[in-house]
């Protein structure tokens, strides 16, 4: 496809999900600067509860989406037809000369097989660029990866937010010219708003203290729609308080998490957990002020991932794979699955202070939507 000669007027970036709006700020930000470029939000309604979708938006500083498609809920086909029957209706209004993707939800796989599938006045399809491209965990099981592989062999610009996105990519036969690697938008965002999320009442409101408490984070299938993992899961956070008695466990929980809790009957389980502070979704900065106070994380989120490194913060991922090497090579991340044995014995190096040391990655530092405006300002 040759978009030399494109002039750039119109983009949309596409979002649906938390971390899709983290990815898309510091790029709303920046376009923003550039009077003679429109840029317009468009949110699918993946994420479509209050708690989970509208105070991210005012927590981050955006506007009200300009579109807001409300697809809601639905097994993973159903919500990617959806948003690919609506989101076909705005492209054909809009007419954008740019789409802007973040991440590897359904929303991000949904909007690129649109834009492949309309043509412009030119003849060619409308040009997608994919940001946090090239990241991969090798399993075809996670409906994540599938989403990462086939956004990327749709998109016409492709971001990395670390080197092994750069290699994946090339390994698999991408044009170089096509890859830049820019950084980590999740990360500019952070960096951003650590000094709004110090205003948090939230250790207040919970009666904790600052490094005296583990946090806790869960919402992959593999963990939570499963009875014997999640049971699993559980009985590891009733065996923390056997390594530190005084640590405490706040566990915001995912509210697909705790319709599984619920629907195998493991209320009485995690009643029986001591020290264990159980809230509802949180907001940007309240989850901000907790990981950055945290003594250590227990996650199976890649955006947890990357943000515990750029915090330095250790990170026990519950997952056998990760899309984000960095983080464990460079970060503070130690990949743990379920395996009991691992999990205790990284507690118990935090605890002693053994702990291994870690580095923040390169671009990683704030400004990787600057570069990222520029380059496609530059380019078309």
């Amino acid at each position: 496809m040759n978009y030399k000669n494109l002039i750039l007027k119109k983009i949309l970036s596409v979002v649906g999900a938390r971390p899709n709006f983290m990815k898309m700020a510091p790029v709303h930000k920046d376009l923003k600067k550039y009077k003679k470029v429109i840029h317009k939000i468009v949110h699918t309604g993946q994420h479509y509860d209050k708690k989970m979708s509208d105070i991210f938006f005012n927590e981050l500083e955006l506007p009200k989406p300009n579109i807001y498609l409300g697809v809601g809920s639905g097994s993973h086909a159903e919500q990617t037809a959806q948003i690919m029957i609506e989101l076909e209706k705005v492209m054909l209004k809009e007419k954008p000369d740019l789409v802007l993707v973040y991440g590897d939800v359904n929303s991000t796989i949904a909007a690129g097989l649109v834009c492949s599938k309309i043509m412009n006045g030119d003849g060619n399809c409308i040009p997608l660029a994919h940001i946090e491209s090239g990241l991969r965990s090798n399993d075809r099981t996670m409906p994540e990866e599938i989403n990462r592989i086939l956004t990327d062999n749709i998109a016409e610009f492709l971001f990395v937010t670390e080197r092994s996105g750069y290699e994946n990519l090339i390994s698999s036969g991408f044009k170089r010219e096509n890859i830049y690697f820019c950084g980590n938008t999740m990360i500019d965002s952070l960096k951003g708003f650590l000094l709004k999320a110090d205003k948090s009442r939230i250790l207040k409101n919970l009666c904790i203290s600052e490094k005296k408490y583990a946090l806790i984070t869960l919402h992959r299938p593999s963990n939570v729609d499963d009875k014997d993992n999640l049971g699993k899961i559980i009985k590891i956070f009733k065996n923390i308080n056997k390594i530190n008695p005084n640590t405490d466990i706040v566990f915001p929980v995912h509210p697909r998490t705790l319709k599984m809790i619920d629907k195998f009957k493991l209320r009485k389980k995690i009643d029986t957990v001591k020290n264990l502070i159980l809230t509802g979704p949180l907001g940007y900065l309240d989850f901000l002020m907790l990981m950055k106070n945290a003594k250590y994380v227990l996650t199976d989120s890649g955006g947890i991932q990357e943000e515990t490194t750029y915090l330095k913060i250790p990170c026990l991922t519950l997952r056998e794979n990760t899309e984000r090497p960095i983080t464990i090579s460079e970060g503070t991340n130690v990949l743990c699955g379920l395996d009991e044995k691992k999990i205790f014995k990284t507690i118990k190096e935090i605890e002693s202070g053994k702990f291994k040391k870690s580095t923040i990655p390169k671009f990683w530092d704030g400004k990787s939507a600057e570069r990222i405006v520029k380059i496609l300002l530059s380019k078309i």
